[in-house]
């Protein structure tokens, strides 16, 4: 046992895919490496209280189960700049940052494995039924494809490009957003087999290292995610925003109504540009990546 156990984590984005994922097809998620949550374990008077209704205190209860260590005194923080409810995966990195700090607070080895398996654990408590593709991203380095028959694929293609990801300030609402799709199941299924062609067309460009076709697919898949009802007009204002800031192409990102929008930059200094841009217009975060 150390005097302090620290584990780190980072967030992910949805590329393409986001609720056609939902009836077969694949999507793809980005992992966004430079924005972090760490979690920091220290020695305390009296033994944890959990609350499984939050991602963190669920991460740290299947940590110390696994330990055998319920009745450790410990108390625990996140620091994490990774927003809620924004697609982000912000539930999954956390998970992922407590847990490691639980071991390396125990001086325990964790396998990628094990570490799977737990975060798997933490988020079934939390969310009920996780795909997986979160955390998969939240714990990789290079895109994630995932789809319900084939499982997950790491695609370890760098687009050289940049992307910008945009809070809309407005929580996303997942839960509504797929209710929505599925009440009109019949009217938005060509909508979201497009959205599955422009998944797989994407993972072509990014092999190809075509970050101008990938823009164009992304502005083609915000369209049909529009189609479906799960955008909002301030989502679409940033993103239509972006296009005349410079992007190769913009798109919503996540479950909808609410969240994220992504835009593909060719160059850093586009991506400044079209960062302004979309803190002019009412973005309350914008964060630059290189992908």
């Amino acid at each position: 046992m150390v005097d302090r156990g620290v584990g780190q984590s980072h967030g992910k984005i949805i590329l393409m895919g986001e609720h056609s994922v939902v009836y077969g097809y694949s999507a793809i998620a980005l992992p966004l490496l430079g924005i972090e949550a760490v979690c920091r374990i220290q020695p305390a008077s009296q033994m944890v209280t959990f609350d499984f209704e939050d991602s963190l205190s669920t991460a740290v209860f299947a940590a110390l189960d696994s330990l055998d260590q319920l009745e450790a005194k410990i108390s625990y923080e996140i620091d994490s700049k990774i927003p809620q409810k924004r697609g982000m995966g912000s539930s999954a990195a956390v998970s992922i940052a407590a847990i490691r700090a639980v071991y390396a607070y125990f001086e325990e080895s964790l396998s990628l494995e094990k570490l799977e398996m737990l975060v798997h654990q933490a988020e079934k408590i939390a969310h009920s039924n996780p795909s997986g593709l979160d955390a998969k991203t939240c714990l990789s380095d290079v895109p994630i494809k995932f789809s319900r028959d084939t499982g997950f694929a790491r695609l370890a293609v760098a687009l050289e490009a940049y992307l910008v990801i945009a809070d809309s300030g407005i929580q996303g609402h997942t839960r509504e957003a797929v209710d929505k799709v599925a009440q009109f199941e019949k009217t938005n299924r060509p909508h979201l087999a497009i959205l599955g062609n422009l998944a797989e067309q994407t993972e072509l460009a990014i092999k190809a290292h075509n970050s101008r076709e990938v823009g164009r697919l992304m502005s083609l898949a915000h369209k049909e995610l529009r189609a479906i009802g799960v955008s909002l007009p301030f989502v679409d204002e940033l993103v239509e925003q972006a296009i005349v800031a410079g992007a190769l192409g913009a798109k919503m990102s996540g479950g909808g109504l609410g969240g994220c929008v992504i835009a593909l930059a060719a160059t850093l200094e586009d991506a400044f540009m079209i960062r302004e841009k979309l803190f002019e217009k009412g973005a309350q975060q914008v964060w630059i990546e290189k992908v």
